[in-house]
């Protein structure tokens, strides 16, 4: 999964790769501070679209870049701010849909899928199955 921050007025979006797995311990612990839930609830919530989650998350990749980067002073439009399943996600989310789908809802799916699939980010330091962005 990617996290894209793609400001009004900029040609190209910055994107982070989000793996939830690969925040290391201390990124973990400010982000439970900083949203008043443990990680497992942090990672739910940020697929959900809660928006303090997001800004921590977000919050999280920036400072990586730019370490005196305050928290408050992460702010960004709704709109501009987005999660992004990468190809190999939505291959493994096909899959599923092909085991549990029938029918014309199956189909519906798929054809959903297979478009979003085309436009994607691919993954390429994912190897093997992408799992989904959710913290053990």
């Amino acid at each position: 999964m990617f996290l894209v921050l793609h400001r009004e007025g900029e040609a190209e979006p910055t994107t982070w790769r989000y793996n939830p797995r690969k925040l290391m311990s201390v990124e973990r612990e400010d982000i439970e501070r900083r949203t008043g839930k443990n990680f497992s609830e942090f990672t739910a919530a940020v697929l959900q679209g809660n928006a303090l989650c997001r800004r921590a998350l977000l919050f999280t990749f920036l400072r990586r870049d730019h370490p005196k980067v305050k928290f408050e002073d992460v702010d960004f439009a709704w709109d501009e701010l987005s999660l992004e399943y990468s190809k190999q996600e939505w291959e493994r989310i096909r899959e599923s849909v092909l085991e549990s789908q029938h029918g014309d809802q199956l189909a519906a799916s798929l054809a959903s899928i297979d478009a979003s699939i085309e436009t994607a980010l691919d993954d390429t330091e994912e190897s093997g199955k992408a799992a989904l962005p959710i913290a053990d």
